[in-house]
């Protein structure tokens, strides 16, 4: 094995750990911080931070792009860090960090689902996989309640983190068909500026205020974590994609999950129900099945993966 795969594998790693971390570090930034307001500061410091990056290593021609371009962008900001992050922050306030990362994992299910709709004929394991999947949300979400210490104080928070995962698919399926700059990490700026911008104005909206010496060095350094972490992980896939089969870096969808659901147990104290770990595992591995049995994975399963990652 050579060097640059051995890179390339440790790049894969970064994205296994910070991926899942993040949702974790969603948790810690909630106890002093409002939801909208803090995601928006995150996406909109990560979408500018990004953007010099870009700006410094390939020069400032790399972020030009077309108002059709544009307008994907804002689109995909608007399904992604907006819609998606957002509601998964709201959700994170009543919903344990990784069952949220668990019910996340249904991104590629529905991604199977809405190429289906669009006229597309995915393979029969595929579907397959998404019967799995499906039976595996229902024991996440049907078995089991408040009381076991999973679902949080709030009925509704795992049905907004599924709603969430509807509209990363979303923007993940357009993605693919709509066009975009050729320089995949000022997309990716962009994506987030709009989408920070959106949630900032969300958080206003439903009247947020943000008390700055009120929030924790916890929170503070959690905030920091995202917004950094966030993009290195980002890059980190982008190589990873490029050295590696995209089969091998397409398990970061249930490895994910796994890590938030450790994070979450050791360092927040979160308890799983037994039901709750046998859907989980339900998932995982009809995302096993559908990422396995997809033969075009460029379309799909990069496309999932490229955009998933900036929601998180």
């Amino acid at each position: 094995m050579g060097s640059r795969t051995w890179v390339a594998w440790g790049a894969l790693g970064v994205v296994y750990v910070v991926w899942g971390s993040t949702y974790l570090g969603i948790r810690l930034t909630l106890e002093s911080m409002p939801p909208l307001l803090s995601a928006g500061f995150r996406f909109a410091a990560a979408g500018l931070l990004l953007g010099v990056v870009v700006a410094v290593v390939a020069g400032v021609g790399a972020l030009r792009m077309t108002w059709r371009q544009f307008g994907t962008a804002a689109l995909v900001g608007l399904l992604l860090p907006a819609w998606g992050n957002g509601l998964v922050v709201v959700a994170e306030q009543h919903v344990a960090s990784g069952l949220a990362a668990l019910l996340v994992a249904s991104i590629p299910l529905y991604v199977v689902l809405l190429r289906r709709g669009l006229g597309e004929r995915p393979p029969a394991v595929t579907l397959l996989g998404v019967v799995v999947g499906l039976a595996g949300l229902a024991l996440l979400l049907l078995v089991g309640g408040p009381s076991e210490g999973t679902h949080g104080s709030a009925w509704y928070g795992p049905w907004l983190v599924l709603l969430a995962a509807l509209g990363w698919s979303i923007g993940t399926v357009l993605s693919t068909r709509l066009p975009t700059p050729s320089n995949p990490f000022a997309l990716a700026a962009a994506e987030m500026l709009v989408g920070g911008l959106v949630l900032l104005l969300a958080g206003v909206l439903f009247g947020e205020t943000f008390d700055f010496g009120a929030v924790t060095a916890t929170a503070w350094w959690a905030w920091a974590y995202l917004v950094v972490f966030g993009a290195f992980a980002f890059s980190s896939f982008i190589y990873a994609l490029g050295k590696l089969p995209v089969s091998t870096v397409a398990t970061y969808a249930y490895v994910n999950p796994v890590i938030a659901v450790l994070l979450g147990w050791l360092v927040a104290d979160e308890v799983f129900g037994p039901w709750q770990l046998v859907g989980g595992a339900v998932v995982l591995v009809a995302v096993v099945l559908v990422v396995r049995a997809e033969r075009r994975p460029v379309s799909v399963a990069a496309g999932t993966m490229r955009e998933t990652s900036e929601v998180r």
